[in-house]
């Protein structure tokens, strides 16, 4: 139950809130920002003539300020606002998310490459799929934040099967529906994060991974343009040129940076050669762009970014606002791990965006929402590093008065905002 929750609460008082994750999240948005700028005018000339030169910086800006603003109301929100409309969300997003495949025949329905993955209204386009993980994570980190409670994180019947379920309905929906088995992927990633700081014991987390495989298989079999990539990605050098043409191009792209890059407005690869190259290709041409060393520099931020989201969990004495961070922690870092891993041939072409960098405004939103709440929850961390498992207990015995100037400590997740 909900009630339950005072239970886990250390004692914190409100303090700012982590300004070195705003400061990495602010670098790499504006760093995507200047890259959409620098190759705009190719990708306009190559979409139309008719399009003016920086149509794309102006989508970038559009998205940039309705994400801005999602992620300030996140930050604003109370967290437990989320775990009150957990179910709600969930069942929702679920339900938009097969909206694109019933709607395809509509102008509302967007479908491209054999995937309905969008909705599409007017100017911008709109994937369910973004909105799904948000839902995703706030449900899940309420539903386990219980089972903790109760001691019944590995009990098959009462945390398992409910969260394979959902598991399941997504798969469908995601891989099956939407043809997006990249999407697919950041899901489960998203629920093997959580699952393991809950606790996880080490054989379900075997099941689950020999689980997971078997059906990823059996999603690659049934579609024949997964099958394509897999053989692609394990049999390059015997494959023909029309199958390999991406990565080929991105690995160019990658590899012509040379040491300090080609510089602004200097990428070739924007002109036509590199497919997506404002969307899943970025990364190609940030280091085509930025060079060896640059690559190196935006890769360290990244590894900052994660670092302070880490720190945040780890110090957060409240287990549903752990739970929360974790999620938003495997959701961020397998988008980056994929994406930057397929650029560079490491794992095959799945076609989902690099975070805070990428064009497209689905994603950059609900990330940044999802940062909201974690920069919202650090907040109310403490010094000492929390381990779930005993977190039960952590503000009993504490009903003293306060010393004289010491201010009165305020309960995580009940505090009043002026």
């Amino acid at each position: 139950m909900d009630g339950l929750r005072d239970r886990q609460a250390t004692i914190v008082r409100r303090h700012k809130p982590d300004m070195l994750l705003l400061l990495f999240m602010c670098i790499l948005v504006l760093l995507g920002l200047i890259i959409i700028y620098a190759i705009s005018p190719p990708l306009a000339a190559r979409a139309g003539s008719d399009l003016d030169p920086n149509h794309y910086m102006y989508k970038q800006l559009l998205y940039l300020v309705i994400g801005v603003g999602a992620f300030v109301a996140s930050f604003l929100i109370p967290v437990d606002f989320w775990r009150k409309f957990r179910g709600k969300l969930l069942v929702g997003t679920l339900i938009l998310g097969i909206s694109p495949f019933l709607l395809q025949a509509t102008p509302i329905g967007l479908c491209a490459n054999g995937a309905c993955r969008w909705l599409e209204f007017g100017f911008i386009s709109f994937q369910p799929a973004e909105l799904m993980k948000f839902a995703l994570v706030v449900f899940l980190a309420a539903f386990l934040a219980v089972r903790i409670q109760q001691g019944k994180v590995n009990d098959v019947q009462m945390t398992l099967v409910p969260v394979g379920l959902i598991m399941l309905a997504i798969a469908v929906i995601v891989i099956g529906l939407q043809q997006d088995l990249g999407t697919g992927i950041t899901f489960f990633a998203i629920t093997l994060t959580m699952l393991l700081v809950a606790g996880l014991s080490k054989k379900l987390f075997a099941m689950i991974i020999g689980s997971a495989a078997v059906l990823g298989i059996l999603f690659v079999i049934i579609a024949p343009h997964r099958i394509e990539r897999v053989l692609t990605f394990f049999q390059h050098s015997s494959a023909n040129d029309a199958m390999t043409y991406h990565i080929d191009q991105a690995l160019i792209a990658v590899g012509s940076g040379g040491l300090t890059g080609k510089g602004l407005g200097q990428s070739i690869q924007a002109f036509g050669y590199l497919p997506e190259a404002a969307n899943d290709s970025i990364f190609a041409i940030l280091a085509e762009i930025f060079g060896f060393l640059g690559t190196l520099a935006v890769l360290a931020i990244f590894a900052a970014m994660f670092v302070r989201i880490l720190h945040i969990m780890d110090r957060s004495g409240n287990i549903y606002y752990k739970l929360l961070v974790a999620g938003v922690f495997g959701w961020v870092f397998s988008h980056t791990i994929v994406n930057i891993g397929a650029m560079l041939g490491i794992f095959p072409l799945t076609g989902i965006t690099l975070p805070f960098v990428s064009f497209g405004g689905t994603s950059l939103l609900f990330m940044l929402a999802a940062l909201g709440i974690v920069l919202q929850i650090s907040r109310y961390t403490g010094h000492q590093v929390h381990d779930i498992v005993n977190t039960g207990d952590a503000n009993e015995d504490r009903r003293r008065g306060r010393g004289i100037g010491r201010p009165r400590n305020t309960v995580p997740g009940s505090f009043s905002r002026a």
